[in-house]
């Protein structure tokens, strides 16, 4: 049983490591703002921690150092075992998200194939949410055109039903296209019973899992069954979904059955930079590869990379193979291997392979992982040379002494005068600073006035005035706000010469200070200058045009998003606080599945029901309520 032991926040950094224990666990490192920064573990707590600040008294990586500096305070959790502490660390990780562990990049946008077991006629669908307990995810994917490609040969061998909502059919109450075109036994008609149905979702899930020798079987035998019983038209779609299975498998075999099952996981580094691939291999046939692109800030050793991957990538996967091969580096590693079979129900052996099949698709996949790498450096390289070419150009177009570094654009929304609002953008180095972005509330204009004029100069004279303000501000006081503290290159204004002139007057005091002001007004991509009569109009084709609007678009989006987000809680604030069951967290599921509060009250009751993060029940409540309130 795990017991937390946590240091108290007056004591010092070293009384905290002193009062750690010689025993496994699982340690945090908070930083000044209490924020979870890193999430360890170790055989001893107290030793572990240790040599991370003796690590920082010598050379080592500056992501290490930079960890180090930003340790404010010590948590721990104590554990029985090694393989405890691993999955107690995950847990941590997945739950914190800590800016200096080994972390997929871009976990959030994976995508998932999703299986609804909680409904009596069960859907296959993609996904890129995994939040609901009563549903089977398999993944994450890599390659969302794949999984797309995977799901529509499913559909022609499985049959299973795409209508959505968790009760197949529409209101017509008969049979859609699909069913015609076999691709749907038509469940919405009681045309396939609940067991029949069911049995077609087990062979999805058999396939997902690679059970792949097992599904031929199974469509073989149907095939002869329904051959045997003189029922032709059936045994002739037995056939021919047999022939799809095996089409596919075909294609993707790359070795004999008999090397079996197993992945194949092999781990490049490049600095902070790394790249997991995942060869899934089943019963001979490469079933999917999947590669993930890593961060890496602390610079960790391949080893530790790949431990704290593979936790990753199998804490959520429904099977896990019982064999595992991988890189030298965890050969031996008995307590990853003990973690991952708690997670399996079943033993799994980590292990290299010295010759043979195995070692083939190991070598191709470590090859995949450095050619991964060495893509994204390329591909980096590329970006980063066009955002040079886009902030020289800029600079020599506006007449600018220095490169435009640090650009601000500002634009306003409104919709007939209500909720007017602001946004400002921030490009550095020609790529967002979403950190920096902030957003205004107009407060000299009543509620229904629109002037977009008087809402820009009070927009810039605030930006102003912030950026004094700061100026008497330490950067250790908690009312610090660098994007207000940093004076920009250029800023932008969205609009024409109108906006222009209304900015001329706030922004005294960046021009004094050398800051260009322009404007970019959107029918033509006119580019506005103050003391020039006429505009400068570049071509479409330059990559400086292609900044401006860059910058100029995002801060129309940010601005436009702000502007809905106020408009909703304003049309909302008295219907769905008296909505039965439903607090912050469900009123923000509802406005982000139907996108406005008349979509909600329009739907139907499946529609409801059928909410992510939302209990079908209260589904059914809010249906009664919202019809029983006309």
């Amino acid at each position: 049983m795990a017991s937390t032991e946590a240091t108290t926040e007056h004591a010092s950094l070293a009384d905290q490591r002193r009062a750690l224990p010689d025993q496994p666990g699982v340690y945090l490192f908070r930083d000044g703002k209490g924020r979870v920064i890193y999430v360890g573990k170790a055989k001893s707590v107290r030793k572990r921690v240790a040599s991370h600040f003796s690590k920082a008294q010598v050379p080592s990586s500056p992501g290490h150092a930079e960890m180090v500096a930003s340790v404010e305070h010590i948590e721990c959790v104590v554990v029985a075992t090694e393989a405890e502490a691993l999955l107690t660390e995950q847990s941590f990780i997945k739950q914190y998200r800590p800016r200096f562990n080994i972390r997929l990049r871009d976990d959030k946008s994976y995508p998932f194939i999703a299986i609804s077991l909680d409904e009596d006629f069960p859907r296959v669908y993609f996904t890129r949410e995994r939040h609901r307990s009563s549903r089977a995810y398999f993944g994450p994917y890599s390659n969302a055109k794949r999984v797309r490609a995977t799901l529509e040969v499913l559909a022609k061998v499985f049959m299973f039903r795409s209508c959505t909502g968790p009760e197949p059919g529409r209101r017509s109450g008969s049979p859609c296209l699909d069913y015609y075109i076999k691709r749907c036994e038509a469940p919405c008609v009681g045309y396939v019973s609940k067991e029949d149905y069911r049995k077609s979702i087990d062979g999805v899930i058999d396939f997902l899992s690679g059970r792949f020798s097992a599904i031929e079987r199974d469509l073989q035998q149907r095939m002869r069954a329904a051959a045997a019983a003189e029922e032709f038209e059936q045994a002739t779609l037995e056939r021919n979904r047999l022939q799809a299975v095996r089409s596919l498998l075909e294609r993707r075999r790359v070795t004999s059955e008999s090397v079996g099952t197993f992945d194949a996981v092999a781990v490049a580094i490049d600095g902070r930079e790394a790249n997991a691939q995942v060869f899934q291999v089943r019963d001979g046939v490469l079933s999917d590869r999947q590669s993930f692109y890593l961060a890496n800030e602390t610079e960790r050793d391949l080893g530790e990379v790949a431990e704290e991957f593979m936790l990753q990538y199998y804490g959520g996967q429904i099977s896990i193979p019982a064999l595992l091969v991988t890189q030298r580096d965890l050969v031996g590693h008995e307590v990853l291997a003990e973690a991952l079979a708690s997670r399996r129900g079943g033993p799994v052996e980590l292990r290299t392979a010295e010759r043979g099949e195995k070692r083939r698709i190991l070598e191709l996949a470590e090859r995949n992982a450095r050619l991964a790498l060495d893509q994204e450096k390329l591909r980096s390289e590329r970006r980063r040379q066009g955002r040079v070419e886009a902030l020289d150009g800029l600079q020599e177009a506006l007449g600018l002494d220095v490169p435009p570094i640090r650009i601000e654009c500002f634009d306003i929304s409104n919709l007939g005068g209500t909720h007017t609002v602001a946004s400002m953008v921030v490009f550095e180095g020609g790529a967002p600073k979403k950190s920096d972005y902030r957003r205004f509330k107009i407060r000299s204009l009543a509620e229904g006035e629109s002037d977009d004029f008087a809402s820009m100069a009070e927009v810039l004279s605030r930006r102003f005035a912030q950026w004094e303000r700061q100026a008497d501000i330490s950067p250790h006081d908690p009312a610090y706000d660098p994007s207000f503290a940093a004076l920009p290159n250029v800023v932008v204004i969205d609009g024409g010469k109108g906006q222009l002139a209304a900015g001329m007057g706030p922004l005294k005091g960046f021009r004094d200070r050398g800051v260009a002001v322009i404007s970019l007004a959107k029918r033509i991509e006119e580019v506005f200058i103050p003391g020039r009569r006429a505009p400068l109009v570049l071509d479409h084709s330059t990559p400086e045009l292609q900044l401006l609007q860059r910058v100029r678009d995002e801060a129309h989006r940010f601005a436009i998003t702000h502007h809905r987000g106020r408009r909703d809680k304003a049309m909302t604030s008295s219907l769905l606080d008296e909505l039965p069951g439903v607090g912050p967290a469900r009123k923000r599921a509802l406005l982000a599945h139907f996108g406005s509060p008349d979509a909600m009250v329009g739907a139907t009751r499946e529609e409801l029901q059928s909410v992510p993060g939302l209990p079908a029940k209260v589904g059914r409540e809010l249906y009664a309520f919202l019809h029983r309130a006309g």
